[in-house]
């Protein structure tokens, strides 16, 4: 191992035991020069490296300090906030160092090509790229198809705005349904119908075909795998059921696919899959990195390609060059396939220990969702007559956060009696601790109730 190297190792673990505490000052050069028995220029290199991984910083005449680092506060359990509610990413898994890598390459690579208007579809290396990429994931389509924008949920935008080929205004979503759609829809004041999601994730499908041989809908939005906020996902033959009638009833699907990455099952594939022709495909990248990236994918039949074209232009001219530039050399490097494994992974052991805790204490006070393998979400079913704002409301004062899914819903639509349950923002070690405090709140709830009635 090189000598900056084991300098680097030795300083990282006594950081990580605390025998370097944040915001403490590190020994001089000159008294590490003869600790390791090394030059100056080996200090200096095993210094900028820790810099570069924000684990110390410098201050000019001063020398160099430990930084306060992001698992410190866990240190302090009694203000511990177990936040169950958010479906942004953990930071802690973010890819800082090697996606600075890319973007220092893409400016390298492009230099002044970021910095001037690119094309309305995205970047043409990207693109190209892209079609080998989403093959992966079973959507097999060509560069003319596929259409970078500001996130999915501007490719929601276009598609709720835009004109289609069937000549249809309506829109038809899951209720429950991701709570930032629901609102878009209404504030354009669009039409639009719901159907409901199960608990379990099934669908009544001789209504969805009612509604779609009835109403006047131009696109079916929906989730099929992990749905946000349920977590649960279709079967192989409710997907092709829902592309069967798609296509018979001249409907198009708008598939929703946030969490492809997350997907252990290797013959799970997506509704495109079963039929191209009806189906937008949509995915996103922000799980994977940054919430920041800002870099969805829309993949689309051909039929549809000229009217999105127009209205992203309209929209935002292009979407941010840069970050494509990036996201290009990431995949491209094989970073993005190591980071997703990684993700996967953590996120597969943070929900395997919230089933077991959520069963662990569930005695008779709620039903727990069937686990998934993998995913971001799961749910429990609440006895009926429990007020759930009450519940939140008080939870929340004990610092366990939870997602209200009223927000979740048209205002047609009653909100069903679940809680939702999101494992990207609590840590493995801490899940166990916050659902026993939500089971024992739940149980106090129901004690109380009971002497109400009695």
């Amino acid at each position: 191992m090189y000598k900056y190297l084991f300098i680097v190792n030795d300083i990282e673990q006594q950081l990580e035991q605390g025998q370097i505490r944040a915001g403490q000052k590190l020994p001089s050069i000159r008294d590490l020069c003869l600790r390791y028995a090394c030059n100056k220029s080996t200090v200096i290199r095993a210094f900028s490296l820790l810099e570069s991984r924000h684990l110390i910083y410098s201050i000019p005449q001063s020398g160099y300090y430990a930084v306060q680092q992001r698992g410190a506060s866990m240190q302090l359990p009694e203000n511990k906030v177990f936040d169950f509610s958010s479906a942004a990413p953990d930071p802690e898994l973010f890819p800082y160092l090697d996606f600075k890598h890319c973007v220092d390459k893409a400016f390298d690579m492009y230099k002044n090509e970021l910095f001037m208007y690119g094309t309305p579809q995205g970047l043409p290396s990207l693109l190209r790229l892209l079609t080998k990429h989403l093959a992966n994931y079973q959507v097999f389509t060509k560069p003319d198809h596929i259409h970078i924008t500001s996130g999915v949920q501007q490719a929601l935008a276009i598609l709720a705005l835009m004109p289609f080929p069937n000549k249809k205004r309506g829109i038809l979503m899951e209720q429950p349904s991701y709570h930032l759609f629901v609102r878009l829809v209404e504030s354009y004041q669009l039409p639009v119908h719901g159907i409901r999601r199960s608990p379990q994730g099934d669908i009544d499908l001789d209504y969805l075909e009612h509604l779609f041989r009835t109403e006047d809908i131009k696109f079916f939005y929906t989730m099929p795998r992990f749905q946000n906020p349920l977590g649960c996902s279709y079967s192989e033959p409710t997907k092709k059921t829902i592309a069967k009638l798609a296509k018979r009833y001249d409907v198009y699907i708008v598939e929703d696919d946030y969490l492809a990455d997350l997907e252990h099952d290797l013959k799970s594939d997506p509704i495109y899959t079963y039929d191209s022709s009806h189906v937008i495909y949509l995915k996103s990248y922000a799980k994977i990195l940054f919430p920041g990236l800002r870099v969805g994918v829309a993949v689309l039949p051909p039929a549809l390609d000229d009217a999105f074209r127009i209205f992203k232009k309209v929209a935002d001219i292009d979407s941010p060059m840069l970050s494509q530039a990036a996201l290009e050399i990431y995949i491209q490097s094989g970073m993005f396939e190591r980071r997703k494994h990684a993700i996967r992974d953590a996120y597969s052991k943070r929900l395997l220990q919230l089933h077991e805790s959520l069963h662990a204490y569930k005695e008779d006070s709620y039903l727990v969702a069937s686990p998934g393998q993998s995913g971001v979400y799961t749910h429990i079913v609440l006895p009926p007559h429990l007020s759930i704002p009450l519940l939140l409301e008080r939870l929340h004062k004990k610092q366990v956060w939870i997602q209200n899914l009223t927000l979740n819903y048209l205002p047609s639509f009653d909100p069903l009696p679940v809680m939702n349950l999101s494992i990207t923002r609590v840590s493995e070690e801490h899940i166990d601790r916050g659902i026993r405090i939500i089971a024992n709140e739940i149980k106090h709830m129901i004690k109380q109730g009971r002497r109400v009635y009695k």
